[in-house]
């Protein structure tokens, strides 16, 4: 591990930095999440690799030169249905309300394979490109010549939570690095006011996993995700504000207190780095009290600006907040944040799970999902972002191109075919790779496993997955396990 040194007397920074009084005293006004952060911050030395001067960054890494310096995912729980979204299957019009066969046994999830139903909404072809997407993103449809899509991910699982995990973290189980976790374990920041890896939950709840989805596993405690709250009327992160019964004049003799007692320290001790690294921690905790605030507060963005992202309209203000705030954090420096668009089950759902009703749940969950996620490719690409940023959407799995059960009017799990997308850096926008059968049931070309889509994406922030590793349990782990490819053919 390498430690930061200094051969000047120490200087505390601008606030309350007591170590004790951190710890304990509510003066300094900084909850749990804020604390466990900055705190495991101090646990670089339980790196496999030795970090450079950059905090967090591991030597030799990139390992080329990045096509992204930035990543935003936004997912979305439950399973979107491709054959309703993403990828057009004339044929299902003519196979309408017959029995699928000819592909060996049908094991749906819940096991009541019913028969082939036609999309529920209408395609077109847009753009340039001439991409086929479906009447419920009529958003994300005026987009589609800068987005690259993968109609054949195949995922392990057609469980929501095991399949929640493998899109996350590579893995079906929990206790596994999450895919931010690896970048914030690989890449660092060069931010020293904002975590590495934020993570933006829906307003509603959170997803089947919970936080399992944005861990750290067995890499060290700084990696893990840091999730704040979206809730209308909450705050980012609790206990951030200090509190008003603490007064200046308090918080100045103690700030003035420790910055002597800290220099008389140094001098006694030149040899001894610990104070100075723990002060660094607590002095990007401190300044996270202003960081945070500011990077929430949106009354510097414009009127249209907030209208795009539909912070006018109260159904979509949610998902439009953590879109708009997703922008706001690459701005500032934070490397990889994660938007979720759905939580768990529930009644109704508030994920894309469209068992009993495909119409009523996506038309639901499409809804908030199109225009705030357009706007967020709209407003990267305005302001030359995208250019060196990668956003990419993934659901769980897909859904079946047949009706649960006779009669049904919803589809089950279906985790053989289904579409992603991604957008900006080092892509072919309006590319399309691979492509499911006649009826969208398996890929006829082309397959791409999770750990294919995970392969690409670190190669995009200049990262060679199968170098990017840690030494747990006797193996040399990664997020891609022991398989995966990049998809070359996607990138430009």
């Amino acid at each position: 591990m390498m430690k930061h040194q200094s051969n000047s007397p120490i200087e505390t920074p601008q606030s309350f930095l007591d170590r004790r009084g951190f710890l304990g005293n509510a003066a300094t006004g900084l909850g749990a999440v804020a604390l466990a952060w900055m705190l495991d911050r101090d646990g670089y030395s339980q790196a496999a690799e030795k970090p450079s001067s950059v905090t967090g960054r591991l030597a030799g890494i990139p390992h080329f030169p990045p096509k992204a310096k930035r990543c935003i995912h936004i997912f979305s729980p439950g399973g979107v249905s491709h054959v309703d979204t993403f990828d057009y299957k004339p044929e299902l019009e003519k196979l309408d309300g017959k029995k699928l066969s000819g592909k060996g046994k049908l094991d749906p999830f819940f096991g009541k394979p019913g028969v082939l139903r036609k999309s529920f909404y209408k395609f077109k072809q847009h753009g340039e490109s001439g991409s086929w997407i479906s009447e419920l993103f009529p958003h994300l449809a005026t987009c589609v010549d800068d987005m690259t899509f993968f109609h054949t991910l195949v995922t392990k699982s057609s469980s929501h939570t095991p399949a929640c995990f493998q899109m996350n973290t590579g893995f079906t189980m929990n206790s596994f690095p999450s895919l931010g976790s690896w970048l914030s374990y690989g890449l660092g920041t060069e931010n020293n006011s904002l975590p590495t890896f934020v993570v933006l939950p829906d307003p509603r709840g959170l997803p089947n996993g919970g936080s399992n989805n944005w861990s750290q596993g067995f890499l060290p405690a700084q990696h893990q995700g840091t999730a704040f709250a979206t809730a209308v009327g909450q705050q980012p992160i609790a206990n951030l504000k200090t509190p008003d019964s603490i007064s200046t004049a308090s918080r100045d003799a103690a700030r003035r207190l420790l910055k002597k007692v800290n220099r008389q320290f140094a001098g006694q001790f030149p040899g001894d780095n610990e104070l100075a690294a723990r002060i660094k921690s607590y002095e990007l905790a401190a300044q996270m009290q202003t960081s945070i605030p500011e990077a929430v507060d949106f009354q510097s963005e414009s009127a249209a600006t907030q209208k795009m992202y539909g912070l006018d309209n109260k159904k979509l203000a949610g998902f439009g907040k953590n879109c708009l705030l997703a922008r706001r954090l690459l701005e500032r420096g934070v490397p990889f944040v994660q938007v979720y668009n759905g939580g768990a089950l529930g009644s109704p759902r508030i994920n894309w799970d469209a068992h009993e009703d495909l119409v009523r749940n996506h038309n639901n969950q499409g809804s908030l999902l199109d225009q705030p996620a357009a706007a967020l490719l709209k407003d990267l690409k305005q302001r030359g972002m995208l250019e060196d940023t990668l956003v990419f959407w993934s659901s769980e799995f897909g859904r079946t191109p047949f009706t649960q059960g006779e009669g049904g009017k919803g589809r089950d799990h279906h985790p053989l075919a289904f579409t992603t997308w991604m957008a900006g850096a080092g892509l072919k926008p309006g590319y399309h790779h691979g492509e499911t059968d006649e009826v969208g049931y398996q890929p006829a070309i082309n397959p791409t496993t999770v750990y294919d889509f995970h392969a690409t994406i670190l190669h995009l922030m200049g990262i060679d997955h199968t170098r990017l590793t840690y030494y747990y349990n006797g193996l040399n782990r990664r997020l891609t396990d022991v398989h995966g490819h990049v998809v070359k053919d996607a990138l430009a």
